[in-house]
């Protein structure tokens, strides 16, 4: 069942959707794909109180660098103004 029937901020319908998000925590950034409700018309999301948990626990793991458990996706780089 789905915990919102209508979007609590325009009132479309609401569908269970998978999403990325992305999670920061000091200079780390982690891609989590989570189950969450999306709505059909504004597109507003829909966090349970369990998924946002988890997103805390990830951003302090993050910020704490304690990534030893996450799976290494590669390497990020911040680019500065080109010339």
């Amino acid at each position: 069942m789905i915990p919102f029937q209508k979007c609590p901020i325009c009132g479309g319908d609401v569908v269970n959707k998978k999403i990325e998000k992305l999670l920061k925590g000091g200079s780390n950034t982690a891609v989590v794909v989570v189950d969450t409700e999306v709505c059909l018309h504004c597109g507003g999301i829909m966090y349970s109180k369990d998924t946002v948990s988890l997103f805390e626990q990830i951003r302090f793991k993050l910020a704490k660098q304690e990534t030893g458990d996450f799976e290494e996706m590669g390497r990020a780089f911040k680019v500065g103004q080109l010339v």
